[in-house]
């Protein structure tokens, strides 16, 4: 439910975040849908500060409210993760990357692979047009290894706040 998109340091976010904002993303990753006359309530403030402030914590990319699906009753049928190589500007080919409306997540990371990207597809077919046609025709892209979900043990979003 929330998810961290402040490009600042982790410890340099966390300290700009008063108890009560915490507090209210603590609320709101158990339940994105409660009211904010109940969060109110909790923390102390009024609803329509608590409006504000929750206004705030998306407006500056702190966290996100939305719908988490299952993509398998939404009609997609498979998933997979996309370990890419790459060659040259890492920032670049994950910028081109980010433009693809079939991959919800990308990441830059070290390791064997430069970036991790998921995908979420209709088909087998889909799956292979996007990483053979599209990620693979890349000028960038030295090699990619994909890794086909089998079946989803765990997914969760609420790690909390520190």
């Amino acid at each position: 439910m929330s998810v961290m998109t402040d490009r600042r340091p982790a410890q340099v976010r966390a300290q700009s975040l008063d108890a009560t904002a915490k507090r209210i993303i603590e609320l709101l990753q158990d339940d994105g849908r409660l009211s904010y006359s109940a969060i109110a309530k909790d923390v102390g403030l009024s609803e329509a500060a608590v409006r504000h402030r929750v206004q705030k914590l998306i407006d500056t990319g702190v966290m996100q409210v939305v719908a988490v699906t299952d993509p398998l009753q939404m009609g997609f049928a498979r998933q997979a993760m996309i370990g890419i190589k790459v060659n040259g500007n890492i920032r670049e080919v994950a910028a081109e990357l980010s433009t693809m409306h079939q991959l919800d997540y990308i990441v830059i990371t070290t390791g064997r692979f430069d970036i991790l990207a998921e995908i979420v597809a209709e088909s087998d077919d889909e799956l292979l047009d996007i990483v053979s046609a599209q990620i693979g025709a890349l000028d960038r892209v030295v090699s990619t290894e994909t890794f086909v979900y089998l079946r989803l043990e765990k997914q969760t979003y609420a790690w909390g706040v520190r």
